[in-house]
């Protein structure tokens, strides 16, 4: 088998990709890019993996499934491309950041940056039909990402996880928590995030983790302007 995931995420990964859960998913997905708008764009399914190899990742931050409206996933969680209105969520996630951090809200809403610092950006299902929230849940991706989560979890170097809402919170199974950090609160949402995420301080937190750890800590402030250059990379 080919690898399409670059670098170290492919060893651990790999037998997942032979499994008859993913043969089928593999199907499904064959038919949903062919007959539907499906977000994100097939060549960005893996990006979370691909920007934030196994050995490097410091902290890990779940979502559930991608935007699902046009131009705004593209297989990070909570992250949108350049040039996309930053989500409720993600604003919210921005107000704490100020708060616990001082850091002001940038105009933008790509993680990049946080993604090449070991922030591993991961949501449970990776795809999903455009304007059908959760339309691909159910279909074999959660087995894939429980696959990472417990590796990661395995890991001698330690994680932290930072975990937001019911769902992220319900894979807290999945993880040695003898080993590892975990941070949770409810969800950023607007619909719940006066209910405990403010204040919740999970960026100071994790730093301060890290330190313990002996790890270099998160700069959590983005640039203040990211451009997406010919290739379709933010620059």
């Amino acid at each position: 088998m080919k690898p399409f995931i670059h670098n170290d995420w492919w060893q651990i990964l790999q037998p997942e990709f032979e499994k008859a859960y993913y043969q089928k998913l593999h199907e499904f997905l064959k038919e949903e890019y062919q007959n539907y708008d499906i977000h994100p764009a097939m060549n960005q399914i893996f990006e979370a993996f691909e920007w934030t190899p196994y050995q490097q990742v410091k902290a890990v931050i779940l979502g559930q499934d991608p935007y699902h409206e046009p131009h705004q996933a593209h297989g990070l969680s909570f992250s949108v491309l350049p040039g996309v209105r930053v989500p409720p969520s993600l604003r919210n996630i921005y107000k704490e950041l100020e708060s616990d951090l001082g850091i002001k809200p940038v105009n933008h809403g790509y993680l990049e940056k946080w993604a090449k610092q070991g922030v591993l950006l991961l949501n449970s299902v990776l795809t999903v039909r455009n304007g059908q929230a959760f339309s691909h849940k159910g279909k074999g991706w959660e087995q894939l990402t429980d696959a990472a989560i417990k590796a990661l979890s395995q890991r001698p170097e330690p994680v932290v996880f930072i975990l937001w809402g019911k769902a992220a919170q319900g894979k807290i199974s999945l993880i040695n928590t003898k080993t590892n950090i975990v941070l949770q609160s409810v969800h950023p949402s607007p619909l719940s995030a006066n209910r405990g995420f403010f204040g919740s301080k999970p960026f100071s937190k994790t730093n301060l983790a890290l330190e313990a750890m002996g790890e270099k800590p998160i700069d959590w402030q983005l640039p203040e302007h990211v451009e997406v250059t010919s290739s379709g990379q933010a620059s």
